[in-house]
């Protein structure tokens, strides 16, 4: 008896070493993340609705659900936004409009695109250190330096999170599949004519 739970404790031992060496792999800006950091972050990103908007959807026999397979992917580059009709955004009408996936929003900012935040380092946040992530979630600016961040993403409400929080979001992010997928740049709101 003793000999079958040594051989079990080993067997269980070694499966969690190959379960945090392949979240490791996969997630290699996410060293040393214990399989503990990257759980609170899938909990804290679960809560967030992070996925409603950052994975495009299928269609289930309960209505659209996130696709598994393309999870945390962002606005999918294949897919192209519908023309905005005249007159429905601004003042006293409607302040945004979504696309069937959630995943593209337009309204007086103009057109936003849910980004990647799978660790492809060509298209995802794969490139992104730590660092680079918190400052982005607390700036609300691309890459904590660069672009606004748009509407709908409640960058201030995530980015007010404790740090350690925002780490743990982060350590998750990186442990995901890489999924390659170049999300469009923001369009900007049309001029006014003169």
């Amino acid at each position: 008896m003793r000999a079958v739970i040594g051989v079990l404790v080993v067997a269980g031992v070694w499966m969690i070493a190959g379960l945090a060496s392949t979240v490791n792999a996969e997630g290699s800006k996410a060293k040393g993340a214990s399989p503990e950091r990257i759980a609170r972050g899938k909990y804290l990103v679960q809560l967030g609705g992070c996925t409603d908007c950052h994975s495009p959807k299928i269609m289930s026999p309960n209505g659209p659900v996130p696709d598994p397979i393309k999870a945390f992917s962002g606005h999918q580059e294949s897919v192209k936004v519908p023309e905005i009709p005249k007159g429905v955004l601004g003042p006293e009408k409607w302040m945004a409009l979504t696309n069937s996936d959630l995943t593209a929003w337009a309204g007086p900012w103009g057109v936003s695109f849910a980004a990647n935040l799978t660790p492809d380092p060509a298209t995802g946040i794969g490139g992104w250190t730590e660092e680079m992530f918190l400052k982005t979630l607390k700036s609300g600016k691309h890459l904590g330096t660069g672009r606004q961040i748009l509407p709908p993403m409640p960058w201030a409400a995530i980015g007010s999170l404790k740090e350690e929080d925002l780490k743990d979001i982060y350590a998750y992010f990186m442990s995901l599949k890489p999924v390659r997928n170049a999300v469009p740049q923001p369009i900007p709101p049309p001029q006014p004519a003169h």
